[in-house]
């Protein structure tokens, strides 16, 4: 299949080097920072999917990848023999109001149409979660069984180390060979948008919380008051996480993180008394439209960008592996329009 060069070791590189390694190439990959240094080597990992409802091709796109997460994460797991943190288990999010309850009860049955029984979209009591509840005005809560979670460091160093016994060499620097694949997160959108002459995307800072709570075995995620409260398979629960446009320092962390760790505290009592063991700040990529940015680089023949999963990386990285695999060695492109690169540089 001939030589591709990966440029980043976040999860959009690794995974597309998977695939490229999967169909025959020889593959390498190149970061000067390593493997996981910038957003993917954070400590939320919420995969959480898009409502069951106005269905597109972007939608279909991050449930096939979702899909295609366990079984995934499982042989990673087994070939590298480290732990990639997964697990597939649901998400709990409180309904605020009569209407919201209407439109979670609505979306039941297109959660199973559109989930193809794979996974449910349900309205339960808050009394059945016990303790693990988040408040909830109506008493009631949606239940969703396609959300999962990951430890994003775990898993980029389980799928580094998985990739390497195959074959895949994974460098700080080298000589681009073959086609060439520029995963490069924020920094790479910023050069992106010098080069064409606007803004392509930017960074979002990120700052999230470790603390030491030994959650209920098979106990879901929730998603309340703006927060992301996620069971590692541990004994952490992980808590995040902050969105700012703009920053000083992208690493450092502040009383912006006090605040997210005391919203949690207030949706799990429980939370309050658990020490906090890691504090994270990161800077996500985020495309000018919101989605990740895929396909040919223009003007630059055998080149290709993979980037701008902003807060959806992980939950997409499966399928944007095999798609710009099948792109680079094949030709194919079957990336969603709202994916495109063109897309995103048609509006600069």
């Amino acid at each position: 299949m001939g030589d591709v060069t990966v440029m980043g070791g976040g999860i959009f590189g690794l995974s597309i080097a998977w695939y490229c390694a999967e169909m025959g190439a020889r593959v390498r990959v190149v970061d000067p920072a390593g493997v996981g240094a910038g957003s993917s080597g954070g400590i939320v990992g919420a995969l959480a999917p898009h409502t069951p409802e106005r269905w597109e091709p972007k939608k279909q796109f991050q449930f096939e990848s979702l899909m295609l997460a366990e079984p995934f994460w499982a042989e990673i797991e087994e070939i590298s023999g480290k732990p990639s943190g997964y697990g597939r288990i649901g998400r709990l999010q409180p309904i605020a109001n009569p209407h919201a309850l209407g439109l979670a009860i609505e979306r039941i049955d297109q959660a199973s149409t559109l989930w193809q029984g794979k996974a449910k979209w349900a309205v339960v009591d808050a009394d059945s979660a016990g303790d693990w509840a988040p408040p909830t005005p109506t008493g009631k809560l949606v239940h969703d069984t396609l959300s999962a979670r990951i430890d994003p460091l775990r898993a980029v160093q389980s799928l580094a180390t998985a990739l390497v016994s195959r074959g895949v060499e994974i460098v700080t620097e080298a000589r681009a060979q073959g086609a060439v694949i520029w995963a490069t997160g924020y920094r790479g959108l910023l050069e992106l948008s010098q080069a064409f002459g606007g803004e392509i995307g930017n960074g979002v800072k990120g700052q999230a919380a470790l603390v030491a709570f030994h959650a209920s075995p098979g106990a879901p995620q929730i998603y309340a008051q703006g927060v992301h409260i996620v069971p590692h398979d541990n004994a952490t629960v992980a808590i995040g996480s902050t969105s700012e446009r703009y920053f000083d320092d992208p690493v450092s962390v502040d009383g912006l993180l006090d605040d997210v760790i005391a919203r949690a505290n207030g949706v799990i009592p429980a939370l309050a008394g658990a020490e906090v063991i890691g504090r994270w700040a990161g800077v996500r990529p985020r495309a000018i439209t919101r989605a990740p940015l895929l396909g040919p680089w223009p003007g630059r023949a055998g080149h290709f960008i993979a980037n701008g999963g902003f807060k959806i990386g992980f939950g997409v990285a499966n399928r944007v592996g095999q798609v710009m695999a099948e792109l680079a060695l094949n030709g194919r492109d079957d990336i969603p329009e709202a994916f495109k690169f063109e897309t995103a540089l048609a509006r600069v």
